[in-house]
């Protein structure tokens, strides 16, 4: 299995094992096998790396940005807590879903390499 194309079906949302079939069937969940190709993706576990990566990245993106919006107008906290407060949620909320397809396309991947003979020198 090549890694870009399995990587780009799980930014899109699809299986990565074929690129065709969903991969969630509600806005997280995801499907326990592939329409398309039957894989097993239940036996993909990916934990919380999806969530934790997406706070991270959300957090540092708006985080900075406040502070720069507060070093060039100091604006009032108020204005603050408007701009900021939605942007950060819909951020997180708008990269959860390729997240998380991501995270599970690298996870299969992983796998199908530890389950492959290696060569030993």
């Amino acid at each position: 299995m090549l890694v870009w194309p399995a990587v780009r079906a799980g930014l899109r949302g699809r299986c990565p094992a074929c690129g065709r079939g969903p991969l969630f069937e509600g806005f997280l969940k995801r499907r326990a096998s592939c329409e398309a190709c039957g894989f097993d993706l239940g036996a993909v576990e990916t934990g919380d790396g999806a969530a934790t990566f997406i706070m991270q990245i959300a957090g540092f993106l708006v985080g900075f940005s406040a502070l720069a919006v507060e070093i060039a107008f100091s604006p009032p906290i108020w204005l603050h807590l408007i701009i900021w407060l939605p942007l950060v949620a819909g951020l997180a909320l708008a990269l959860m879903r390729p997240g998380k397809g991501l995270m599970t396309a690298l996870q299969m991947l992983r796998q199908r390499s530890d389950d492959s003979p290696r060569e030993t020198r």
